[in-house]
């Protein structure tokens, strides 16, 4: 297994972030037209079927989510380019307390402007993927699970095969990262049903717990 090292790398942050991503997927598909703020393929799918069916109005408004998420990509390496080497905020610190602030005002945007909503709930999702992708120093996703499903299963095999208590112990975080997206969706859709637009704000509260870990500032192994 790589060396963990940042403490955005632990698996408490991850597991916090995926919760958020799959509470996410759930708000904006139940309360904000249909829409996946996360699974950009799914969008993408979308789009292509309206586009058959020639509904150019309903293929733009997947297309909104899809522009947002590459901008929110860039927005990313744009903050990591200027304060990756400042002592006083790490990137990843200043990455959340946007992401919190973007969601701050989606807890205000009223149904009639979801359009607007999807665009900024799409960007957090953006900025969080890009800026968290390693878990105790190997590759993953707190937004999306194939790709999480797939290293998992490799790594499961590669146990069932050598016996390798790293393999097994890589495999287990890949899955209980995936269980604990599911868990969110399931909360999200139970929260979003009963409060509505305003449910997104329970996500800023796992996205501050995530930062209060960040700002402990404690390394474990390579920084």
């Amino acid at each position: 297994m790589s060396k963990p090292g940042h403490i955005a790398e632990n698996f408490k942050v991850g597991a916090l972030l995926s919760f958020v991503g799959g509470y996410l997927d759930s708000y904006t598909y139940i309360c904000r037209d249909g829409v996946f703020a996360n699974a950009q393929t799914g969008n993408i799918v979308l789009m292509g079927l309206r586009l058959t069916d020639r509904e150019l109005r309903g293929a733009v408004h997947c297309l909104i989510p899809i522009l947002s998420f590459v901008i929110g990509v860039i927005a990313v390496e744009l903050i990591k380019s200027r304060f990756n080497d400042d002592p006083k905020v790490h990137w990843h610190q200043l990455t959340l307390i946007i992401e919190m602030a973007v969601l701050a005002v989606v807890v205000f945007i009223p149904d009639t402007r979801n359009d607007l909503a999807n665009v900024l709930v799409s960007l957090t999702c953006a900025m969080q993927v890009e800026g968290f992708r390693r878990l105790n120093g190997n590759a993953y996703a707190t937004t999306m699970c194939t790709g999480n499903l797939r290293s998992g299963s490799e790594s499961l095999f590669n146990y069932l095969k050598a016996k390798d208590k790293n393999e097994l112990h890589k495999s287990l975080s890949y899955f209980g990262i995936i269980g604990i997206f599911i868990i969110g969706a399931a909360v999200g859709a139970v929260i979003t049903r009963i409060v509505g637009l305003k449910a997104v704000f329970f996500c800023i509260i796992g996205q501050g717990l995530a930062l209060a870990l960040l700002m402990t500032n404690k390394v474990h192994g390579n920084t």
